[in-house]
């Protein structure tokens, strides 16, 4: 038998109309202890994400149902997502780097260091259609032995970062975060929404074509964790009570309210039509919807 339950959607606004889809959360896998950063490979037909305690990533098979190990160790992986090559770019928070898996298994260090000071611990993780990619570096990694190792912040800050693939270059996009956390851009990649979960909140600032940040505005208030967009341009978070919708005025317009507390989510399948969740108690969650997730230029 399936293992599912009843979908609960909350309309909040017209705009958040659903027209069918799903009425019941299909559960993927349970028995992690964290789930966190799932990432979508479509040439595979599956889904890669982290259990973050247990040190390991796991794989979903779209095609099949089985779930196995797909790394182990992983430096206690966290977020993850898929770069413009079909490449997976990890954030390895208990290792305190950004590495890329390559198409033939080897891994490439992408960033351990800036300045020459070790990173906190990356967090979460997304790719822009130039190449560059953007991360979190909170410092939850070390501060126990639950989900890294302790240890003390040689940065002595937590910050939002850009690399540049080509180059190797590191800097700072974002230097006023107290616990830098999800980040996604919208459908034109012209802002980008990044949570501080410290403060409870989420901002959203205007990228330029350099790659630089303005603005910086609250865009949303609650506790939340990893963020994505959909065609729709709306922001889904996930946040204690399951994932919050919000649209790009920044109205919440809806809720997808769950058992526990939402981690991190993507969108995936041939469609990009199944929204994928993970949560705190070690689970995946899966409903196939009637919108997509946003398809960058």
């Amino acid at each position: 038998m399936i293992d599912r339950f009843k979908a609960t959607f909350e309309v909040l606004d017209d705009r958040f109309s659903l027209y069918g889809g799903d009425e019941y959360v299909e559960v993927l896998h349970r028995g992690s202890r964290k789930t966190e950063g799932p990432a979508y490979f479509p040439a595979g037909r599956y889904l890669v994400w982290s259990d973050i305690p247990n040190d390991r990533l796991l794989r979903w098979d779209e095609t099949t149902g089985a779930v196995g190990v797909f790394r182990h160790s992983s430096g206690n992986a966290n977020g993850n997502t898929v770069d413009r090559e079909g490449r997976l770019l990890t954030c390895e928070q208990g290792a305190r780097r950004v590495t890329r898996t390559e198409h033939d298994g080897s891994i490439t260090v992408l960033a351990d260091n800036y300045e020459g000071k070790r990173l906190n611990s990356p967090n979460d993780i997304v790719a822009r259609s130039d190449g560059s990619i953007w991360f979190t570096d909170p410092r939850y990694g070390i501060t126990g032995y639950y989900e890294g190792s302790p240890a003390e912040s040689e940065i002595g800050a937590d910050h939002v970062y850009r690399l540049d693939p080509d180059t190797g270059d590191l800097r700072i996009v974002a230097d006023d975060f107290l616990r830098p956390n999800g980040l996604a851009f919208s459908a034109d990649e012209t802002r980008l929404y990044i949570v501080d979960t410290r403060k409870r909140h989420m901002r959203v600032f205007e990228v330029s074509e350099e790659g630089k940040l303005s603005g910086g505005e609250v865009f949303a208030d609650a506790w939340f964790d990893g963020i994505r967009v959909d065609c729709h341009d709306r922001v889904w978070a996930a946040a204690l009570d399951g994932l919050h919708c919000y649209d790009p005025d920044g109205t919440l317009i809806g809720r997808l309210l769950l058992p526990e507390s939402a981690s991190n989510l993507t969108f995936g399948g041939l469609k990009r039509n199944n929204l994928f969740i993970t949560n705190s108690a070690g689970d995946l969650y899966s409903i196939r919807v009637t919108f997509a997730g946003v398809r960058y230029p």
